[in-house]
């Protein structure tokens, strides 16, 4: 900051005050300031400004590259932050980086809040953060006293999944499942629910499976396995879906010609038109725009009560679903 403050001729508090947007310098001199310090390759040192500041403005957010969905929120979450005044650092959990280490990392920068998405935190450890700091879980309901939820309602989303294949026609439905991943639990219940609704309770079959293609080819194959194909599947996800329909395609049964698919979240990759998925949509923007919230209402208005937002889902269709052949 000296150097820029020497090269333009200005004192360092003036340049502080064009570094921090604070009134005091005029446009020229403004404009001179970010200049020289661009020709410098001179940055503001975050870390040592918010070792200044009482509060750090900066909301931790710990998430999975693994799924599209999660990426989704997460470039969600920056413009809902930045109108709010938060800065965002995020610690990624994967394969040679547990969610210890990434939690860790984020308490280094001094974050004011966490906001988590998906199953990267046992309760014991979320009670334990929630002590310290607001926690906000983004994708499931949270039984551990203390944490914000905010989430899809699963069970109405797999329901609607379920009415739609029976207006095509459909009787033979099954559910391949998200195992015990978040919302697993309500897509079954709604899955069971929407069948007994709808008079087909003999027809209820859910399949183990999980949240990746891999565990959708393996329930593929398990269905081809068995003998008799299900004329529609309600997936657990759109990474099941995908691994579903990759799987029957390479056998030679078509989609949406010998059997019907529905997947879940609406991801990026179910729009694609080689995809061209129908999925069961949950709005990234609602999801990481509530989660902001929630940490707004934490920090800045003193809400101490836990809260559980639940987000409407809506049906996408696409080209994977179709009547059944006769």
């Amino acid at each position: 900051m000296g150097d820029v403050a020497a090269r333009v001729g200005v004192s360092r508090q003036l340049v502080s005050l064009v570094f921090r947007n604070m009134p005091g310098a005029s446009d020229a001199t403004r404009a001179r300031v970010l200049e020289v310090a661009e020709e410098l390759g001179y940055r503001p040192d975050t870390a040592a400004q918010v070792l200044r500041r009482a509060r750090s403005g900066h909301v931790g957010v710990l998430f999975t590259l693994r799924h599209p969905h999660d990426a989704s929120i997460v470039e969600a979450i920056y413009p809902a932050a930045e109108r709010v005044g938060y800065d965002i650092a995020l610690g990624a959990s994967g394969p040679g980086r547990d969610e210890r280490k990434a939690v860790e990392s984020l308490l280094a920068y001094r974050i004011e809040a966490l906001i988590v998405i998906g199953p990267y935190v046992t309760p014991d450890k979320l009670a334990t953060l929630a002590r310290q700091i607001p926690v906000v879980e983004i994708s499931r309901p949270s039984d551990v006293s203390g944490v914000d939820s905010v989430r899809t309602d699963d069970h109405l989303g797999v329901h609607l999944a379920v009415e739609h294949l029976h207006a095509l026609g459909h009787r033979a439905i099954v559910h391949v499942d998200g195992g015990d991943m978040p919302g697993a639990e309500d897509r079954r219940s709604g899955y069971r629910t929407a069948m007994q609704t709808l008079g087909l309770d003999s027809d209820i079959r859910v399949v183990p499976a999980g949240y990746t293609e891999e565990a959708g080819a393996r329930a593929a194959r398990q269905l081809m396995t068995d003998g008799t194909l299900p004329t529609a599947i309600v997936a657990g996800n759109d990474r099941c879906a995908i691994g579903l329909i990759g799987t029957f395609t390479r056998r030679g049964i078509n989609v949406p010609g010998d059997i019907s698919i529905v997947g879940y979240d609406d991801s990026q990759p179910a729009g694609l038109s080689y995809v061209d998925l129908t999925s069961v949509r949950q709005d990234a923007t609602q999801l990481a725009e509530a989660a902001i919230t929630a940490v707004s209402e934490r920090l800045d208005q003193g809400r101490d009560t836990s809260t559980d937002i639940v987000l409407e889902p809506r049906l996408v269709v696409r080209g994977t679903t179709a009547a059944p052949r006769l």
